[in-house]
């Protein structure tokens, strides 16, 4: 048997990869919503006008997004340019750093490219869904990195989702959780919007295809716990993650369920829209986006003292088994598990006991993570196995 030697980290929190139960914390995130900046950014971005690549149109809402994070404090910003036929583009990559896997993460992405009119729903509304989610998660504490990917060329056949897959993805070997992809959110004026469609993936490689089918059962729940709207589950198509789908990465999407008859047209513009449909999809999303990057509510130093001083586990280093004692007692279950720096759970347990002894056998030699879920709250020590 392997040593294992203790220097450990708790994490305290709901965390698990695909809970699929209503958690209080991420509704009162999503109850931060702003209906108003939904439509003033639909606004802004519809005022722009037709935006293909090569125009200034593309360029100044390119310049707008940009600022708007910068606005919100992000700094890794990343301007990703590539050309062809039509001209040069450019992706807008940022990155929201997690605290327990900071290199695997979870991309939401949609493009701002358009084609024959301003493209207020297809994409602006996609658009305007990750600068809201970006506004709301800015200070939230997430276990996985998150990757806002506005893609251009997207209209003129995948252009930018190709390139920084074949130009970031593979040669980086980017650890991706689950791509999250947002095409045309916007609603239809006029009908009844009360239904939106989670989109799975059924295409080759198949590999990848229980665990999309897992993703999308996830997002389907959380659109359900954190919006007034219900769901439906389809097949991806057609859309930005498809360059990832064929690099076998885990995909999902959201798409409007009554599908516009305007997009690509001068008309695809806020008065053929249902704002309203798509600020109940952004609180879904953010609900979603934070499942999938597991959010937690952060510990003030009080509370971690207390954990620090309350929990204690034994012996160090240890040998196939460990013990953990709560020195006041249980007040309830607590779930704990062993994580590895790659964010797969190798040991899973319900401690239901004072102290409790745990056997714990054939971990490769590595760092892992021991985590105790109680409420939304963390604290982090590591494991390491010699």
């Amino acid at each position: 048997m392997k040593t294992i030697k203790l220097s450990i980290i708790f994490i305290v929190a709901i965390s698990c990869s695909y809970a699929q139960t209503f958690n209080q914390f991420y509704a009162d995130v999503v109850a931060n919503t702003s209906q108003t900046n939904v439509l003033n950014d639909l606004t802004t971005f519809e005022n722009f006008g037709i935006k293909t690549v090569g125009s200034q149109a593309l360029t100044d809402a390119e310049n707008w997004i940009t600022s708007r994070y910068q606005d919100l404090g992000y700094t890794d910003i990343v301007l990703q340019d590539f050309s062809y036929s039509a001209g040069t583009s450019n992706n807008i990559i940022v990155t929201k750093t997690g605290t327990t896997f900071p290199n695997t993460y979870v991309i939401i992405d949609a493009h701002y490219d358009t084609i024959n009119g301003p493209g207020t729903n297809d994409n602006g509304s996609g658009t305007v869904l990750l600068l809201e989610l970006a506004r709301l998660l800015k200070d939230i504490d997430t276990e996985y990195s998150i990757k806002f990917i506005h893609f251009s060329g997207e209209e003129d056949g995948l252009i930018g989702s190709s390139y920084y897959v074949n130009n970031t993805v593979i040669p980086q070997n980017l650890d991706i959780k689950v791509v999250f992809n947002i095409d045309e959110i916007g609603g239809v004026n006029g009908v009844t919007n009360n239904t939106i469609t989670c989109e799975r993936d059924l295409s080759n490689p198949s590999s990848n295809n229980a665990a999309s089918d897992a993703a999308t059962i996830v997002l389907a729940n959380c659109m359900e716990f954190y919006s007034n709207l219900e769901t439906e589950i389809s097949f991806a198509f057609a859309s930005d993650y498809i360059p990832f789908e064929n690099n076998g990465e885990v995909i999902t999407g959201l798409y409007e369920t009554n599908v516009s008859s305007v997009i690509h047209t001068i008309n695809d513009n806020l008065t053929n829209m249902d704002v309203t449909y798509a600020y109940e999809a952004i609180k879904g999303a953010l609900g979603a986006a934070m499942e999938f990057a597991v959010a937690y509510d952060s510990l003030d130093i009080d509370e971690l003292n207390l954990i620090e001083n309350a929990i204690s586990i034994s012996p160090n280093p240890i040998h196939e088994q460990l013990t953990v004692s709560f020195k006041k007692g249980l007040s309830g279950n607590i779930d704990f598990k062993l994580v590895d720096i790659l964010g797969k759970e190798v040991y899973q347990n319900t401690l239901t006991q004072d102290s409790q002894t745990l056997t714990i056998e054939g971990l490769a030699p590595s760092q892992y993570f021991a985590i105790f879920s109680i409420n939304n709250k963390r604290f982090v020590k590591t494991i390491v196995v010699k």
